[in-house]
């Protein structure tokens, strides 16, 4: 077994090492919950990857945003490259669910695009925990949507050994039967090849394939292979046995399928007479057309599109229970031996309570109207304290803790003793950078007076946010400010989440002077160039300018050593007082602290990340594929005009390249926007 081992040129400052100590001795004292609130640029990830490495125990670590999830995933990965650092989200590209509008009689058919490379990495992912405790996973909240049974997925491994007696039909037989499909002329993972008495096989959760010789129905041989040339890999150390999981989470065993399919069958037609004898007969009739189909399938191939709306029968559960998730994966081999991090847990925690009741209200048109068994309502996410249930702890990070998750560590610090409340703070920042000063101003000419202030940032080299209370003034005041000269631009919901990158890269490169939003809360919005945080209207009271609200704004300006932030008030709210009395309380430690270890604040460098799509050498084809995402993003109002029918092919297979790029990059917003592009190139 592999121990984790940081890796890392960095060391813990003090403010790091203690937060470390706390939140190891508290996990050790058996102490279930703790928060870890940590200022913006403290080093909450750096702190956690250290208690991971003291612990030694499995974690997940859960973010509220994939495309965050990502960026983590990458440093653990940097932190740990000799261990097990799995990611775990959604391998939807894209995603329309199933649902039924019956106001107009409309029924959507599921559609979705998947993602080989994060279908391969969630198969990884369970394939690690089942085989190595040294294993890290970063997941989205999807991971506590319904997997199949850990159990049933571990029973159907195919393990070989060399010398083991089999003969070539059984072991083809087997790999059928683990949703490996054959595929002479394409082998790519999930899929076998056949040459003779060599079968190869590409598991579907890792980069190299595995090859089985075969003499007098005898294993003679196990190589690992470079799935393109078939060369050996390591070639010093010889392969005796091999563990093959299944290609999919949710497989079934034909064998066993009999009983399974007779109570199905069952209950559709319970649920077919039902719909009768109300009238329903078209629904009835649906049903069991649709659910006919899905049996017949199953029985014949032991899969079909849509299985998991079976799952509890496979899974032996009963109607109602909870389905099995990821958590179950650390839970069944590991009991109360893991980890959970809850990623920007103010943020986190609320998603994953609000899972399960989107879920059943999409699900539940479905059934009424004859789409679905109601046996898809226990194909779902977990409920919230099913959720709580399940995990045998929790370390919830965040500059901002909401009340949930400090009264639980609070309760479990009661519950055990201690001096601590199990609110671990790290309030000081490697760089020094203490908490902005807070300035306050009357809102009348707030606008002239904003204007004046960006101008001055800008002279200096600095750069500016600007936060409104709603799109339509922040559209307007950039319009404003642009009249008089100044270079600015609008951040909000409505803007593509590809343009909102090249917005923000725009602003650290200079294009922009200033960025005027909404709410520019955005975890992970990192922008070390902007000096200046000012909030209009601070005194309207509501979600964008409650005290979580302006703390998390205000802290966009803790990156610079000039930072600070204005607050554009005539009154003094109760979000604004407990905002600014937390800031003050920060700042106050961290300056004196500075004074104390003889600290000068230097600003952050970061650099900016490199565009995914680039320019083409083909000049008829350049113009379509600019750097920027937003360009991209209007390619379906472009002339195609000048583009002959060989030039728009050429087109397509360099954007197909482009979104595999971005795929493997973890940018699957990004990826999905191209794929969109080549369905309109395709079609037009």
């Amino acid at each position: 077994m592999n121990n984790f081992k940081l890796h890392s040129t960095y060391k813990p400052i003090d403010d790091q090492k203690r937060a470390i100590a706390k939140l190891c001795d508290g996990i050790k004292s058996g102490r279930d919950y703790q928060v870890l609130l940590g200022v913006t640029g403290s080093g909450k990830t750096f702190t956690v990857a250290n208690v991971i490495e003291k612990l030694q125990v499995p974690t997940l670590i859960i973010s509220h945003n994939k495309t965050l999830a990502g960026q983590l995933y990458q440093e653990f990965r940097d932190f740990f490259p000799g261990n097990a650092v799995s990611y775990f989200v959604s391998y939807y590209d894209y995603y329309q669910p199933e649902a039924y509008i019956p106001s107009t009689d409309t029924y959507i058919e599921k559609d979705s695009d998947i993602n080989d490379l994060i279908d391969k990495l969630r198969l990884s992912t369970t394939t690690n925990l089942l085989t190595r405790p040294d294993t890290i996973v970063i997941a989205s909240v999807s991971c506590i949507y319904n997997l199949g049974s850990p159990v049933e997925y571990r029973k159907t491994i195919f393990e070989f050994t060399k010398g083991m007696k089999v003969a070539r039909q059984q072991i083809l037989d087997r790999l059928v039967s683990l949703q490996y499909e054959r595929g002479d002329y394409g082998f790519h993972r999930g899929t076998f090849r056949v040459r003779g008495n060599v079968v190869d096989v590409y598991p579907s959760y890792q980069d190299e394939a595995v090859r089985i010789n075969i003499e007098n129905d005898y294993i003679s041989e196990i190589e690992i292979i470079n799935p393109i040339d078939g060369t050996k890999v390591n070639n010093n150390s010889p392969n005796h046995n091999f563990t093959l999981f299944p290609a999919k989470h949710y497989v079934t065993d034909r064998a066993g399928n009999g009983n399974i399919l007779t109570t199905i069958e069952k209950d559709m037609r319970a649920r077919v007479k039902i719909l009768e004898s109300s009238g329903k007969i078209l629904e009835a009739h649906r049903l069991k057309q649709k659910v006919s189909y899905d049996l017949g399938m199953i029985k014949e191939l032991g899969y079909v599109k849509g299985i998991e709306n079976y799952s509890r029968y496979f899974d032996g559960r009963n109607e109602g229970d909870p389905p099995y998730s990821l958590i179950d994966y650390f839970n069944i081999p590991y009991g109360k031996k893991w980890l959970l991090v809850v990623d920007e847990s103010h943020m986190t925690f609320p998603q994953i309570r609000g899972m399960y009741h989107g879920d059943l209200s999409r699900k539940k048109t479905l059934i009424d109207y004859g789409f679905r068994l109601p046996s898809a309502l226990d194909n779902r996410p977990l409920k919230f304290e099913e959720f709580v249930r399940r995990i045998p702890n929790f370390i919830a990070t965040s500059a901002t803790p909401a009340e949930w998750e400090i009264t639980q560590a609070i309760q479990a610090s009661n519950k055990h003793g201690g001096a601590s409340n199990g609110i671990v703070e790290q309030l000081i920042r490697p760089t020094g950078i203490p908490d902005p000063l807070v300035e306050i101003k009357p809102t009348t000419n707030q606008v002239s007076d904003v204007m004046q202030e960006i101008v001055k940032e800008s002279k200096a080299k600095r750069r500016t946010l600007v936060t409104t209370l709603t799109k339509k003034t922040a559209e307007d005041l950039t319009e404003y400010l642009k009249e008089k000269g100044l270079a600015v631009h609008y951040l909000h919901s409505d803007v593509d989440t590809l343009e909102r990158t090249d917005i923000l890269d725009d602003l650290r490169l200079g294009k922009y002077d200033c960025i005027i939003g909404v709410n520019l809360l955005r975890e992970g919005l990192d922008l070390p160039e902007v000096a200046l945080v000012a909030i209009l209207d601070a005194d309207k009271e509501g979600f964008l300018r409650s005290d979580v609200s302006l703390v998390q704004t205000m802290g966009r300006a803790a990156r610079h050593v000039k930072g600070r932030v204005i607050l554009y008030a005539d009154k003094i709210t109760k979000s604004i007082e407990k905002s600014l009395n937390e800031v003050s309380r920060r700042r106050a430690l961290q300056v004196t602290y500075n004074k104390k270890h003889h600290i000068t604040p230097r600003s952050i460098k970061k650099p900016i990340r490199e565009k995914i799509i680039t320019k083409t050498d083909d000049s008829q084809i350049e113009k379509f594929l600019e750097i920027s995402a937003s360009k991209l993003r209007d390619l379906d109002e472009a002339s195609f005009d000048s583009l002959t029918p060989l030039d728009k092919k050429k087109l397509v297979n360099k954007l197909k390249k482009e979104m595999k790029i971005a795929a493997e990059d973890l940018n699957f917003e990004f990826a999905a926007q191209i794929r969109d592009k080549i369905k309109f190139l395709e079609i037009s």
